[in-house]
């Protein structure tokens, strides 16, 4: 199984951190000693809005060869909806089984075409600029088959969670959800 971990400028660290720590644990604890993955990003700078800086391994890569896409928000996807060549290369992931998003991230699905006909979540502050999309839920997490979105910022170790249940089953999710000291409702 190979995953794309979308980066862009002006990020939410944690949207994208949350998530990698949860789904990485899948290999590294040996559910899926098969698991392979990559940063990617559209350009070679990548820095969050507080000016963490992160590495991408693949950079302006078609993303079609990957088995799930998970993208992040931030601010940076406010301006990245409406920039063409951005949305083209992160259409390149249509034959993706999978597409993930934290917060804002699902403006950047939508964009791309993703969410047609399909309900999503995100940061409630985005409410409104994601009703143009699809239809708006106010849950947690939103899984629509191929398509699964989260809400705001702390959403992202439920969604990188939910994946694991999704990818390995809720044994290998417990054992991850517990090794991360991570506490339930």
């Amino acid at each position: 199984m190979k995953i794309a971990f979308v980066v862009f400028e002006d990020l939410t660290a944690l949207d994208f951190i949350g998530v990698y720590d949860a789904v990485t644990r899948l290999k590294t604890m040996n559910f899926i000693p098969e698991l392979d993955w990559e940063i990617c990003s559209f350009t070679e700078r990548v820095v969050d809005g507080t000016g963490l800086i992160f590495t991408p391994t693949k950079v302006n890569e078609p993303l079609d060869t990957y088995d799930l896409v998970i993208v992040p928000g931030g601010f940076g996807t406010r301006k990245l909806v409406d920039d063409h060549a951005f949305i083209e290369w992160l259409g390149t992931s249509k034959p993706c089984k999978l597409k993930a998003s934290v917060c804002t991230g699902s403006l950047l699905l939508g964009s791309a075409g993703f969410l047609q006909g399909k309900s999503a979540t995100t940061h409630p502050r985005a409410f409104n600029n994601l009703k143009k999309y699809c239809t708006v839920v106010d849950d947690r997490i939103v899984d629509e088959g191929d398509v699964i979105t989260a809400k705001g910022v702390s959403s992202s170790i439920d969604l990188g969670l939910y994946l694991c249940e999704k990818l390995a089953g809720f044994d290998a999710k417990e054992k991850i959800r517990i090794q991360m000291d991570y506490q339930t409702n």
